[in-house]
C-alpha cells in the first residue's frame, strides 16, 4: 500500500492547500488534520495491546482515515486552537479539554517513525530569538550587538556603547499576539521594528514591564531571506531601501519593492544548511542584511517562516514544489 504525507495544519492554510493539489498531481495521497477542527471533526484511537502500537485517525466528514504505519511524512505546518463538539464548556473544562486533547494528538504524533519537516520539539527548541543570535555567533555569522532586558537602565547605557542607531524589535511576534484574542479585545495589530528616539530614551519605564529587546542599527544594502526546504535552498533578494515605509523593516507589504532571486556564495550557503541543521530541522527561513560592503548580518531564524509570499513575488523561485517533492521522496524512502 502507498503510504500517505500528513499534513498537520489548520483551515486557514493556504500554503496546505496549494501542497495538497500539488502532491496529488504528482499521483501521491495525503492526510490532513486542522487542529483547529480537532477532536470535533476527528477521531483517534490508539492502542498498546500485547506489545504491539496500533492507531488510527478518521475525519468524520469525509469518512477518509490513516493508520499509524500508512504515515512516511509529516508536514509540520500550523497550530490552532482545538475545538469540541459541545460549544458551552466552562473555563475549567475547556483548559482540561485542551490538556488532555494535546497529550492525545501529540502522544500520537510524537510515537511516529518518519520524516518530518520539522520535528514540533525540534521547531520550538529553535525558535528562541537570544538563543539564535548566540548559535548564530559560534557558527561564523555576524550579528548585530544586542540585548535583552527588562532595566531601563541598561537600555541607555547600551545606546551608548554602540556607534549608531538603537532599535527595538519584539522576540515573539510583531502583531503584539492581536491575532490571538478576538477582535473585539484587539488594542493594537502590531508594532514593526522601530529606531529609539531621544523621547524614548527618557521615557524608559515600560522597559520595567517585561524584558525587551534592542539591537543596534545596520545600515543596509538590502535585505536576504534565504528558505531552506530539505536539500533545497533558495534566496531573495529585498530591495528593502527603495521605499521608505520598509527602510527599517521590510514586512510592510503596502511597499511595492522588488523581490528578486538571488545566488548566494557556496561558503554562506553551507553556513545557512549548517545552522538549520543545527536544530535538527528540514525547513527553515532565515533573515539577513547585507550591508553596503556586501557583508552579511545574521537577523533571525523562523523555523516555520512563511514561503508563499516569497514565491508570489518570485515565482521562478519554486518552493511549493521543493516542499511537495521533499515530502513525497522521503515519504518513498519510509515506504521501502
Amino acid at each position: 500500500m502507498k503510504k500517505k504525507i500528513l499534513i498537520v495544519t489548520n483551515t486557514h492554510d493556504l500554503h496546505a492547500d496549494l501542497i495538497t493539489e500539488i502532491i496529488k498531481n504528482k499521483k501521491h495521497s495525503t492526510f490532513r488534520v486542522n487542529l483547529d477542527l480537532f477532536p470535533k471533526d476527528y477521531q483517534i484511537n490508539q492502542l498498546f495491546i500485547n506489545g504491539k502500537l496500533t492507531g488510527e485517525i478518521i475525519h468524520i466528514p469525509s469518512g477518509d482515515s490513516i493508520n499509524l504505519t500508512d504515515i512516511s511524512s509529516v508536514w509540520m505546518r500550523k497550530s490552532a486552537q482545538f475545538s469540541y463538539l459541545s460549544s458551552n464548556l466552562t473555563e475549567q473544562e475547556t483548559l482540561f479539554a485542551q490538556q488532555e486533547t494535546e497529550q492525545a494528538a501529540f502522544g500520537f504524533l510524537y510515537s511516529l517513525n518518519c520524516y518530518w519537516m520539522s520535528h514540533p520539539i525540534s521547531m520550538r527548541s529553535a525558535m528562541f530569538k537570544a538563543e539564535q543570535l548566540s548559535r548564530a555567533l559560534k557558527m561564523g555569522f555576524s550579528i548585530p550587538d544586542s540585548l535583552v532586558t527588562n532595566i531601563p537602565s541598561s537600555v541607555t547605557s547600551f545606546k551608548k556603547k554602540i556607534a549608531t542607531d538603537a532599535i527595538y524589535k519584539t522576540m515573539s511576534t510583531p502583531t503584539l499576539a492581536a491575532d490571538e484574542v478576538n477582535a473585539n479585545d484587539v488594542i493594537s495589530t502590531g508594532i514593526p521594528t522601530t529606531i529609539i528616539t531621544d523621547d524614548m530614551l527618557a521615557d524608559l519605564d515600560s522597559v520595567k514591564e517585561l524584558p525587551c529587546h534592542f539591537q543596534t542599527y545596520i545600515e543596509k544594502q538590502y535585505e536576504l531571506r534565504v528558505t531552506i526546504i530539505g536539500k533545497h535552498i533558495f534566496a531573495a533578494k529585498i530591495d528593502s531601501q527603495a521605499d521608505e515605509k520598509t527602510r527599517i523593516d521590510c514586512r510592510d507589504m503596502s511597499a511595492e519593492i522588488d523581490y528578486t532571486a538571488i545566488q548566494l556564495p557556496e561558503k554562506f550557503k553551507q553556513q545557512c544548511f549548517d545552522f538549520v541543521d543545527s536544530y535538527g530541522l528540514n525547513y527553515s527561513a532565515l533573515d539577513f542584511i547585507v550591508t553596503p560592503k556586501g557583508d552579511y548580518v545574521f537577523l533571525e531564524n523562523n523555523p516555520n517562516g512563511q514561503f508563499l509570499y516569497v514565491e508570489q513575488l518570485v515565482p521562478n523561485l519554486k518552493m511549493l514544489d521543493a516542499v511537495a517533492d521533499t515530502l513525497i521522496t522521503e515519504a518513498q524512502c519510509y515506504s521501502q
